[in-house]
């Protein structure tokens, strides 16, 4: 019955112009979300124990959530905490950024918080937390069009505290305001045992402000296609509420979201543990979520034959004026050499870095607009990137 109902929907959104089309490339991509990945790492998450703010386990898991970043191939100045106070405790939220090639001012969230009330919360939210893994571990070595961030909160359980504080002192904080192109939250997406759960829930803003909620419902939109597309599951639209995307939709950024279609009755209890969970399903929402992030990012169709380390390097902005920004992407490099080519292939700015951070930025004073190619050297590769100076 879905393939028919699927079917009657692509049709419709077809002629009537609206369709999205499957990518076989992102499908290779989401085919290797892995079954056993997903329940070692829900069974990791469950044995680090409650993870309240000020509690040893809280700051095991976050020690936990770096090491498998690391794992999948992220740097550590890929890697930045944010410490917070909640209550008379310090909590932190992990943001770990990958950089966009063609917009990397322009950032794609995926976030869910990885704190608990009571019990282990290994469906609230570690069922989010893993399926934010899969995606950025597939997502890793793959060039996107847009940055992407994927944020763990702390705080969410004492009222979206950490997701707060990130709005104000870091998104607009930045000078500029930081440029969101949507947030995509995941919160509570374990299932039920012993039911059928073959529905996810995709949620959608409808409240105040209401200037971003057309937006809102038509990135929601496009996240039920992606689920109709890269997965086998149905989906239901309902609205946004009380998770970590509400301080992003206060702020007027453009929100969606998942959530379990069958309701837990475990959550903030310490039953809610895997055995009351539906492994299967999570599998299932991190294959969705993969090929939604990879439609939203704008990631590469095709496997590039160049080093895909090499193309997440970017060179940014282009136009610049005052400066140029030089972000590593994923490359782990503790020294390299950025020069700037004009157009009679003359070195005109020649600069070593040793023990680069992520994002290094190299003043433009002096050089005439125009056309250069932007040079980095690394011991095994060399970078080009064509830069325009205003």
């Amino acid at each position: 019955m879905k393939n028919l109902l699927s079917a009657i929907f692509f049709y419709f959104l077809t002629i009537t112009g609206f369709a999205q089309q499957y990518v076989p490339f992102y499908g290779t991509i989401v085919e290797q979300v892995s079954a056993s990945n997903v329940l070692n790492n829900l069974t990791e998450f469950e044995n680090l124990g409650v993870k309240r703010r000020g509690t040893v386990a809280l700051q095991n898991t976050l020690d936990w959530l770096k090491a498998e970043y690391l794992s999948y191939g992220y740097t550590a100045a890929q890697m930045q905490e944010y410490s917070f106070t909640n209550g008379t405790a310090t909590c932190k939220n992990l943001v770990v950024t990958k950089m966009g090639t063609l917009y990397p001012n322009t950032y794609v969230i995926i976030c869910g918080h990885y704190d608990t009330i009571t019990g282990k919360g290994t469906n609230d939210n570690g069922s989010g937390v893993v399926t934010i893994f899969e995606v950025a571990r597939l997502l890793q070595n793959i060039p996107t069009e847009y940055s992407i961030k994927f944020i763990n909160f702390s705080g969410e359980e004492d009222g979206l505290i950490g997701s707060q504080h990130f709005v104000s002192t870091v998104v607009n904080a930045t000078n500029p305001k930081m440029n969101i192109k949507l947030v995509f939250n995941i919160d509570e997406v374990g299932g039920r045992a012993n039911m059928t759960n073959d529905t996810i829930t995709c949620e959608r803003d409808t409240g105040s402000p209401t200037s971003n909620n057309a937006a809102s419902n038509t990135i929601t939109n496009e996240l039920i296609n992606c689920v109709l597309l890269y997965s086998p599951l149905n989906t239901n639209l309902s609205y946004a509420y009380a998770s970590d995307y509400m301080p992003f939709e206060d702020n007027n950024e453009v929100i969606t979201g998942f959530f379990e279609t069958n309701e837990t009755p475990h959550r903030h209890t310490a039953t809610d543990l895997l055995v009351n969970m539906d492994p299967d399903y999570v599998y299932n929402i991190a294959k969705a979520a993969t090929g939604a992030m990879l439609h939203f990012a704008g990631a590469a169709t095709t496997l590039s034959t160049e080093n895909s380390l090499a193309n997440q390097v970017s060179f940014y902005p282009s136009p610049a004026k005052n400066y140029i920004n030089v972000s590593l992407g994923s490359l782990n490099e503790t020294k390299y050499t950025f020069s700037l080519i004009d157009l009679n292939g003359k070195s005109v700015f020649k600069q070593v870095v040793e023990n680069p951070q992520f994002i290094e930025s190299f003043p433009l004073e002096g050089l005439a607009k125009g056309m250069y190619l932007g040079v980095l050297q690394t011991a095994r590769d060399q970078i080009t990137r064509k830069i325009i100076i205003e």
